[in-house]
């Protein structure tokens, strides 16, 4: 018989109702949650209620605790399954791809209505991360996010809609599987892992910046101020920003604050296509670092783990 742990951190998956009608996330515990949701018969399943908060309140300093648990329990197990709030959902399941580096499959779940609402998602989603996290074909994937019959990469998964059931999905590169049945359909796994060996006593303060028309260099100038650790602007199109953001993007990179430019477009690379002053390449002239193809919020965990793992910044965004 298989055998998963199920890590319990909280969110909606774990909510319920409150005496004003209003979902408070986080109220079950793991063993709450299981014996409200069932858990399969055929599997083995072990819960440890690791936090029990929105998934907004978690924290980076909370995922190295969840590491330190993946540690420690990885040997006595098949799998993993991590439940957590979906606001924040793709961040953490991304820094954890990058933080551990292990065989077995660990699967990040949730669900955008609470246990107790009518229709809920989150006994299916459970139930499927459970099944998924036991199956042979996810050993050396990576963390992986399974909602709604699908299994996503961590790298490329993205919230898409606020609170409808199908509310994740990875533009332009697809889901890895599809759960029917219970069983365990995977098409594609990633061609590359990366590992991250953070040093968990190291501090990484980055920021995301969102770029439009008439920005200002105000956040840039903040930031600077703040000395904060890094910075991540999400540009437009090809990876532009307003000129006027310019003096203090390289006043922030002589300081020493490395500085990258994603696009927030959906699907394409930043890239140096246009010359002129605020484009990508003028940005990449000044040492700002190519994002690729990666969505702010996620180039801002792999700056931080970078940061914490004291890697060369440049090589790491441009493999």
């Amino acid at each position: 018989m298989k055998k998963v742990l199920i890590i319990s951190t909280g969110g909606t998956i774990a909510s319920t109702e409150n005496a004003e009608g209003k979902l408070e996330a986080g109220k079950y515990s793991g063993d709450e949650l299981a014996a409200k949701l069932g858990i399969p018969e055929d599997i083995e399943v072990d819960i440890l209620s690791a936090l029990q908060k929105p998934s907004v309140h978690i924290s980076i300093q909370d995922l190295d605790n969840i590491k330190k648990v993946i540690e420690e329990k990885q040997n006595y197990y098949d799998g993993i399954v991590i439940t957590h709030g979906t606001d924040t959902l793709e961040e953490s399941a991304y820094y954890l791809d990058l933080i551990t580096n292990y065989s077995l499959p660990i699967v990040v779940t949730g669900s955008q209505r609470s246990p107790d609402a009518l229709g809920s998602d989150a006994y299916i989603n459970l139930r499927h991360a459970i099944y998924t996290a036991s199956s042979q074909s996810m050993k050396d994937t990576g963390v992986t996010v399974v909602f709604n019959e699908r299994i996503f990469s961590a790298q490329y998964v993205k919230k898409e809609h606020a609170s409808n059931i199908q509310g994740f999905n990875a533009f332009g590169f697809g889901y890895l599987g599809i759960i029917d049945n219970d069983k365990i359909h995977l098409y594609q796994k990633p061609v590359r892992r990366e590992f991250y060996d953070i040093n968990e006593n190291k501090p990484a303060h980055v920021v995301l910046i969102k770029c439009h028309m008439d920005s200002t260099d105000l956040f840039i100038r903040a930031s600077i101020e703040a000395a904060v650790d890094g910075i991540i602007l999400e540009g437009l199109g090809r990876g532009q920003v307003h000129p006027s953001m310019m003096e203090k993007i390289e006043e922030a990179i002589q300081q020493g604050i490395p500085v990258v430019i994603t696009t927030a477009s959906e699907e394409g690379h930043v890239y140096t296509t246009y010359d002129y002053v605020g484009s990508a390449y003028d940005l990449f002239k000044k040492g700002v670092i190519m994002g690729r193809d990666y969505d702010a919020k996620k180039a801002r965990i792999k700056l931080i783990a970078c940061l914490r793992a004291e890697k060369e910044i440049y090589s790491a965004f441009n493999y």
